[in-house]
């Protein structure tokens, strides 16, 4: 029913300009719209409403995620603007804060201003 229609993905904020910074001028996407309900970002065909609440409890799983095709490069970038990426003591982490799953993909996980965790994948 829904397998042929676009997907919409979802992410809270407090405050929005903090949010239109990141998600425009770090990660690089397009902004679509801005209101006072929500900014809405071109993600390479799928938008991502960043909609303003009042209240923000992170979530301590991912909430949005990318698949690039060079991780430990994509990092470096990151890194560059000022992302800085999750260690985590439970499993083993190379020097960019990389982790490789049992099945080999590569995972590694950062945060926007309201503490939302991203990731990245390859």
């Amino acid at each position: 029913m829904l397998a042929d229609k676009k997907l919409k993905a979802f992410a809270p904020t407090t405050n929005p300009q903090k949010a239109k910074a990141f998600y425009q001028d770090v990660l690089g996407l397009e902004l679509m719209s801005e209101d006072g309900f929500a900014l809405q970002f071109n993600c390479n065909g799928t938008y991502l409403r960043v909609v303003t609440v009042n209240e923000l409890q992170p979530q301590p799983f991912t909430v949005l995620g990318w698949t690039v095709p060079d991780i430990n490069a994509t990092i470096k970038q990151l890194t560059a603007k000022g992302v800085v990426f999750e260690r985590y003591g439970f499993f083993e982490q190379d020097e960019d804060g990389v982790w490789t799953a049992p099945g080999g993909t590569k995972v590694a996980w950062f945060k926007d201003p309201d503490a939302n965790l991203l990731s990245l994948d390859c």
